[in-house]
């Protein structure tokens, strides 16, 4: 299975100041459900990935985050392991959307691993 890059991710502190700010940059369209963590953000073009912005109300509060589609979730974060990486988020369910994990690579940077429904 190839491994693209399939979802971005970015997180703030301030929710609603974040997504109007990409809003109004960007004419991006964003879903403010109240009762989701994650506002999701559809950047009106099927040209490149769309993704969400989310407040988890905790460290971290500032930081983008590329998600690269896995077919076994948890065969990648043990290669990733096996590497020298780290495990950050553990593999993780997404109810109706499928399960993600977040590492860090061999210098730290955090990345996301993503396992959608269809595959799970």
């Amino acid at each position: 299975m190839p491994h693209p890059v399939v979802h971005f991710e970015i997180g703030c502190k301030d929710r609603a100041k974040t997504c109007a700010f990409y809003r109004d940059l960007f004419g991006w369209t964003i879903n403010e459900d109240d009762n989701s963590p994650a506002a999701m953000v559809h950047t009106g073009t099927d040209e490149g990935i769309q993704g969400h912005i989310t407040a988890l109300g905790h460290e971290p509060h500032h930081y983008t985050n590329m998600y690269v589609g896995c077919e076994k979730l948890e065969d990648t974060v043990a290669k990733a392991e096996k590497l020298g990486g780290k495990i950050l988020v553990p593999p993780t369910d997404v109810p109706g959307m499928g399960r993600f994990a977040w590492i860090a690579d061999v210098e730290g940077l955090q990345v996301g691993l993503w396992e959608a429904a269809e595959t799970a």
